[in-house]
Formats: C-alpha cells, sequence, structure tokens
C-alpha cells in the first residue's frame, strides 16, 4: 500500500508553483499597468476601477470593521485612562475640599473669638486645644500655652460664644482647663435682669445646675446668666449662657460655648488676685487698721475702765480734799 500511494502522481507542488507563478505574473502585470504613463492607459485603469472597486465592497468590510473596532478600542482605552485621572484629580479635590472646610471652620472660630465685645482693660492670650480628658467625672481640656505665656491657676477662659471653664493647672508649655460642667466646677453667676445671684455647680451634664438661688421666683427660662464677678476670680459680665428649666422644675444653665467643637480658647489674664499669705489675710486686707473683725490699735481697751473725754459725768482724777471748817 505504502508503494502504491508513492506510485500516484503528485500534483500538488506543481499546482502550487503555477499558482503562484500566476500570481506574480498578474502583480507584476498590475504594476506595469499602474506605473505606465499614457493617456489610454490611464483610461483603461479607470475602467478597470470603476468595474472592479464596487464590486469587491463585501470584501472591504471586514477590513473596515476591523478597523473601526481598532480605533474603538484605542478610543476606550483613551477614555479610561482619562476617567482614571478625573478620579485622581476628584479625591484630590475632596481632600482640597475637606482642608478647606477645615480652615472655614477654624477661620468661623477665629472670627467669633475677635468678635467677642471685652473688657478694653482685659487681656487675653489664645490656645490651641490639643486634648481633652474623656472621662465623664473629669471634664476638662489641655491647652498648648502655659507658664511661659503668664497664665496662672484660676483665670477664665472662653470660645468664640461664652465662658467655657477655668485654668486648674499650669505648666511651661501646656495649661490643664476646668469645664463649667465638670462635677468640681462652682462659679458665682448673675442671673439678668432680675440680678439674682446664684453658684453654677456642674455635675457631670451638658448643662450644669443653679444653686443658692435667692429668690428662684423672679428667674424665668431663657434669662441671661453671665460671671457676677464675687471673689475677684472671673471678670464681671461674661457670657455663660441661658437659664433652662427641667420637668422636675430645677433650674439648669443651657451654655452658649460650643463643648463640642472646643478648638481653640481665649484665656483672659488681665485681673489680679489678691495673694493669701498668712492666716486670717483672707478676712482682713493687709494693712488696713479697723475692721469689723480687728480693732484698731488706737482705739481704747474696754478693760481699761476708762471713758471717752468728752463725757460730763466722766470721773476725774482723784484729788485730796480737806474737811469743812466746822
Amino acid at each position: 500500500m505504502v508503494q502504491e500511494r508513492r506510485r500516484k502522481p503528485q500534483y500538488a507542488r506543481p499546482v502550487r508553483r503555477i499558482v503562484i507563478g500566476l500570481v506574480v505574473f498578474a502583480l507584476f502585470g498590475l504594476f506595469m499597468l499602474w506605473r505606465i504613463d499614457s493617456p489610454r492607459v490611464e483610461r483603461f485603469r479607470a475602467q478597470l476601477v470603476d468595474r472592479v472597486i464596487p464590486s469587491f465592497e463585501w470584501a472591504l468590510e471586514p477590513v473596515t470593521g476591523a478597523a473601526r473596532m481598532l480605533d474603538g478600542f484605542r478610543s476606550y482605552t483613551r477614555i479610561y485612562e482619562q476617567n482614571q485621572e478625573l478620579r485622581r484629580e476628584l479625591q484630590q479635590m475632596k481632600a482640597w475640599k475637606e482642608a478647606a472646610l477645615q480652615l472655614e471652620q477654624k477661620n468661623a472660630k477665629l472670627l467669633d473669638l475677635n468678635n467677642v465685645q471685652l473688657d478694653p482693660k482685659l487681656t487675653y492670650v489664645t490656645g490651641v486645644v490639643l486634648a481633652d480628658s474623656g472621662s465623664p467625672f473629669r471634664q476638662s481640656v489641655l491647652l498648648n500655652i502655659g507658664s511661659r505665656d503668664g497664665l496662672m491657676d484660676g483665670w477664665a477662659t472662653m470660645d468664640g460664644l461664652g465662658l467655657v471653664g477655668r485654668i486648674a493647672g499650669v505648666g511651661r508649655n501646656t495649661a490643664r482647663v476646668i469645664l463649667l460642667t465638670d462635677s468640681n466646677s462652682r462659679i458665682p453667676i448673675t442671673v439678668q435682669p432680675s440680678g439674682q445671684r446664684a453658684i453654677l455647680a456642674g455635675d457631670g451634664t451638658a448643662n450644669p445646675l443653679v444653686s443658692f438661688l435667692e429668690s428662684p421666683e423672679l428667674v424665668r427660662p431663657g434669662d441671661r446668666v453671665v460671671s457676677s464677678g464675687d471673689g475677684g476670680i472671673f471678670p464681671a459680665g461674661l457670657l455663660v449662657g441661658q437659664v433652662a428649666q427641667t420637668r422636675d422644675g430645677r433650674l439648669r444653665v443651657r451654655l452658649s460655648a460650643d463643648y463640642e467643637r472646643l478648638e481653640f480658647l481665649r484665656v483672659l489674664r488681665s485681673h489680679r488676685t489678691e495673694p493669701v499669705e498668712g492666716e486670717g489675710m483672707l478676712l482682713i486686707p493687709q494693712g488696713a487698721g479697723t475692721g469689723p473683725f480687728l480693732p484698731s490699735a488706737d482705739a481704747p481697751d474696754p478693760d481699761a475702765g476708762t471713758t471717752a473725754a468728752g463725757d460730763p459725768t466722766a470721773a476725774s482724777p482723784a484729788t485730796p480734799q480737806t474737811p469743812a471748817d466746822g
């Protein structure tokens, strides 16, 4: 069988050679036809194109479609790259927007601080809130200013709206501020317009309690609450908040300061407190000669048995008397 296959004539190779030769001859003829510069040949070329090209539109469709697909893929690649670039720019814009909002909030807070009307005699220093205690039992914040800025214990702190608390612990570069809501906070206040004096006592809630009120019937919800200045610790007239009444009838203060966003605090540092140097100095000012608690050095001693001069009944010093002559 193998021999029979070998004996069969092989036509594939000669046919392939003939076809290749004809194709080469046709291509050479077309090349020469398009290279000849003659009017007759030009007319022949025009007629050939008119007859052949319209008939080969079906053959050109796949080529045209492939070209369109290639162009579409390139366009899709460009669109994808542009989309990724736009996404990156959008993320950057969001970051810039967030930064702009934060700067706007800080600017608004600083403007609020500048718009607070204070006594011209009061001076202050502004600090940034670094952290808060985060404890329900001790509500305080930490500032980035301290003794190097001249801070002292007991000074009042405010935000852009109202009183926040007082300095309670000063380091060289930091200071601790006890908030009005802390359970250790007690400040004297005045309720306007009635002028009632009271104590604002923090109890760990957002609205401190009003204690030791003289005449509660004169106070109404919504009345303005300011610092009274009693004791010489806080300056008088600092805005604290408004009176609010709970369901159980107790009076509290709705604080004006925004405790949810404490970023900048103003520390009032102009007032000076009297130093306590010895026993009794808190009740008797130093250098005072008279007062209800200490008699004057020039006052007569009540145990000396003498009376004031000018009293007609005062006894004169004893003098020897001689009996009358009988």
